[in-house]
């Protein structure tokens, strides 16, 4: 992981705190997108605990099976015994590398849980939906989730002094933020070892991918096509692949589990034609735009087509990060040429939201034909003459889903 040593969020940080601190025990799992600050908050929180602290990683080449569970799990229980009434904390990080691994904790934790054992348990991954997959098997009751998402605009601000411009154009790793001026260096970093380490480590080697070059390549076209809807069908095309639509929609569900692209649903009545829908791509970092452009920062924000872009996906990432965190659900709405970039669902409430980015498009009458076909929505304008894009992205999505 990369040495910044500014908080990851101080919200979660409380949380987790709160958590270890509660007389009930669950396993509390972190998950979320590489270089988003998992391991830095949960160092941090043990630190403050007091508690005794055992900390393991699987992100190691040696690291191959269950033992390696118990082995860590029996040390920790070592620390628990020494520390008396306080008891002890076991972390163990990327675990989802371990074979069975949620089968192993499941039977050490209940084996505990009978003693009345003092240690309480945090696993972290990288990998969100591999980790979900372990704990619906085997965990069930038994652990409470804290998804990490990526950094927002005023976390990368109040950590690295940001600008808005800067935000969006270098997006929210804050391991790469110390490298922005050194603008072929911060590609490679982002290209290399997180596009790259992500795929080959969080994806090919624990999931079936039976075309890694597919896979990659639809990371680049959602990436590319980020902001825009696609027809799988017109994917297969760009793609110029033999495969299927129900590969191309495999792969994009594990490009958002490993928190890099996702695509997004067609807002409608029934949840079987939003499934059936075409996705809108959404980039869940806008770095992952910018490295791949080839683009300096001055050349990018001349190009007002590909600027444009940039501010609509930023609006979108700090979106889907509040729909990752379970917040809100985030769709886009089309009706023909009627157009409304982002509709997000919390609770019974609907709220359309525009973003006027200064891209050459015309979406006539898009808020109001979509009022008229759902009903009454609350309306946004991001941009332009509306909520300033700055103030937007400063404050977090539930400000502005309130009554």
């Amino acid at each position: 992981m990369s040495n910044f040593s500014t908080k990851p969020s101080r919200s979660q940080a409380r949380e987790l705190t709160r958590r270890l601190k509660e007389p009930r025990r669950f396993i509390q799992v972190v998950s979320g997108a590489r270089q988003v600050g998992k391991t830095t908050l949960v160092r941090q929180v043990a630190a403050q605990s007091g508690m005794p602290t055992r900390y393991a990683s699987a992100d190691e080449p040696t690291v191959r099976g269950a033992d390696w569970v118990e082995q860590q799990w029996e040390a920790a229980r070592l620390l628990a015994g020494e520390a008396g009434r306080k008891g002890a904390l076991l972390v163990l990080d990327e675990v989802q590398k371990i074979t069975q691994w949620s089968e192993t904790v499941k039977r050490l934790w209940d084996a505990d849980t009978h003693t009345g054992q003092l240690l309480k348990v945090i696993l972290l991954g990288s990998a969100p939906l591999l980790v979900q997959h372990g704990l619906s098997e085997s965990l069930a009751g038994r652990f409470e989730v804290l998804h990490l998402p990526h950094w927002s605009f005023r976390e990368m601000q109040e950590a690295f002094g940001w600008s808005l411009e800067q935000y969006i154009f270098y997006g929210a790793y804050p391991g790469a933020a110390p490298l922005i001026r050194q603008p072929a260096r911060w590609a490679r970093y982002i290209l290399d070892s997180l596009i790259e380490t992500t795929i080959s480590r969080d994806v090919l080697l624990l999931s079936r991918v039976d075309k890694p070059a597919l896979l990659r390549r639809v990371l680049e076209i959602g990436c590319v096509y980020s902001g825009q809807i696609l027809s799988y069908t017109k994917m297969l095309g760009q793609l110029q692949d033999a495969g299927n639509t129900t590969t191309l929609a495999h792969y994009l569900d594990l490009l958002t589990g490993a928190g890099l692209v996702t695509g997004l649903q067609k807002y409608a009545g029934q949840e079987a034609r939003r499934r059936a829908s075409s996705p809108k791509f959404q980039v869940l970092n806008t770095a992952l735009i910018t490295a791949q452009s080839h683009l300096t920062y001055g050349e990018a924000r001349k190009n007002h087509e590909f600027w444009g872009r940039l501010v609509e996906s930023a609006v979108g990432v700090h979106l889907a990060n509040a729909a990752a965190t379970g917040h809100c659900t985030v769709y886009y709405w089309r009706d023909s040429h009627r157009e409304v970039d982002f509709v997000v669902r919390a609770g019974e409430r609907l709220t359309a939201i525009e973003v006027k980015s200064g891209r050459a498009r015309h979406k006539p009458a898009g808020m109001v034909a979509f009022s008229d076909a759902f009903g009454t929505a609350r309306k946004l304008l991001v941009g332009g003459d509306g909520i300033a894009v700055e103030t937007f992205l400063s404050k977090p999505v539930t400000h502005w889903l309130k009554t």
